[in-house]
């Protein structure tokens, strides 16, 4: 097969969440264990730091792997999902995975494939973790795809694990609390392993002691130690302190979103954790780590500037506790008129989302090619509830295009409400 066919057969052979939602997700780890067993377990070959959480895990397992590359390290990157490539996640040292390498692990395990029924998450997981171990990586930074317990990823066994931070989202699956989701991302705590949490939120620190203390498990608060805050957002100039006193110099961090400043208290704590136990790690290397995170590892998405006349920026964020960070953030700029590409999936509680949306934008509606989408008319009529006004568009970049023909040179445009918004608009 060729690296397009691979693709449309995994697509096709496989269930696939970004196309079902929750009748793709496995409740089990059977499948994870059993395939990777076959291909001699590959992930106890390099130590690994597992990252779960709602929002941020995406940004901290970048921000990680780019001070430890920065510190020397070869390192292994696994995230989901991807914006415009499938090579995009697993990544060793920034350096997408290629293609050819794809066809030859598809084809190698086919029968299995077939036999075993995984899902297409449990392959890609499986790809990664075999990767990385014929690359003889250093360490693997791993990012949870959905929850915790049950995630595939969940057969590592970690240096260290990160939880960011715990709100709704996908509670179809993981719950309708915030207790439930929270026991879902505790399931990645494992036995003697240090864990860090980077917020404490009231509903689910009780959650976090319990497990730990039940697998004896080290835990901490990052925000107990850590603080960091923006001198200049939009300069990306961030101030971090440790314990009330000075830690870094002013840093201009790569990642320029309001909500970094966040994640990088979870990052820095486990940074922490690694150098305790003699990981050559320097003050140097996490400054030169966290200022060229996206060069570094090459991440997309995060309050990712597009152009600047008209000022144009796109961000993945696609939940509660995400877009009320990136509204904030988008009501702070200069600006005459707003225009926002929104669109989202059928799966979303969109009654807490769209509330969180200004009035006073023009909105361009629109579906991503897929078949989880809401058909953009759709989301218009129930946006029209919340008194959201726009029109509806064919495709992504059809209301993409028309924002900015519409947009003056002072008005800024936003594209977002879900990744595969930004996957399907050229230059992300």
């Amino acid at each position: 097969m060729t690296y397009e066919q691979t693709l449309d057969y995994l697509y096709k052979q496989l269930p696939i969440f970004q196309n079902i939602g929750g009748k793709a997700f496995n409740a089990s780890l059977d499948n994870i264990c059993r395939f990777c067993a076959h291909l001699g377990n590959p992930h106890t070959q390099y130590p690994t730091l597992h990252i779960a959480g709602t929002n941020g895990k995406g940004s901290s397992s970048h921000l990680l792997a780019a001070v430890l590359q920065a510190a020397g390290y070869k390192v292994g990157l696994y995230t989901s999902p991807h914006l415009k490539s499938f090579t995009e996640r697993i990544r060793v040292n920034g350096q997408a995975i290629a293609p050819a390498q794809i066809v030859a692990f598809v084809q190698r395990y086919q029968t299995q494939i077939e036999s075993w029924n995984p899902s297409f998450f449990e392959v890609t997981v499986a790809m990664a973790l075999d990767y990385f171990a014929q690359q003889k990586v250093d360490v693997a930074v791993i990012e949870v795809g959905l929850g915790g317990r049950l995630d595939a990823t969940n057969i590592v066994t970690p240096e260290a694990c990160l939880i960011t931070n715990i709100s709704f989202d996908h509670q179809q699956i993981l719950g309708n609390t915030l207790t439930a989701i929270a026991k879902e991302k505790a399931g990645i705590i494992k036995l003697n392993t240090p864990v860090v949490i980077g917020e404490r939120q009231t509903e689910t620190t009780p959650v976090f002691e319990t497990t730990s203390q039940q697998h004896e498990a080290p835990l901490y608060f990052a925000q107990d130690e850590y603080f960091s805050e923006w001198a200049d957002v939009t300069q990306g100039k961030l101030m971090v302190k440790k314990n009330g006193k000075p830690f870094l110099p002013e840093i201009n961090m790569s990642l320029k979103g309001n909500y970094q400043a966040k994640n990088v208290n979870g990052v820095l704590k486990i940074l922490e954790i690694l150098q305790n136990r003699d990981w050559q790690i320097t003050q140097e290397h996490i400054i030169e780590g966290l200022q060229n995170t996206v060069e570094l590892t090459q991440l997309k998405g995060r309050w990712q500037v597009l152009k600047k006349a008209p000022l144009t920026i796109c961000d993945t964020a696609h939940n509660e506790a995400g877009l009320r960070q990136v509204m904030a953030q988008l009501q702070q700029l200069p600006r005459q008129q707003l225009h926002i590409v929104l669109g989202a999936m059928a799966d979303k509680v969109l009654d807490k989302i769209l509330p969180l949306f200004p009035i006073e934008a023009t909105y361009y509606f629109c579906a991503p090619a897929m078949p989880r989408a809401m058909e953009a008319h759709k989301l218009k009529q129930v946006a029209a509830g919340f008194e959201l006004r726009g029109v509806a568009y064919a495709s992504v970049m059809e209301a993409y295009t028309q924002a900015q023909s519409q947009a003056q040179i002072n008005d800024v445009v936003f594209a977002g409400g879900s990744t595969f918004v930004l996957a399907e608009i050229e230059g992300v």
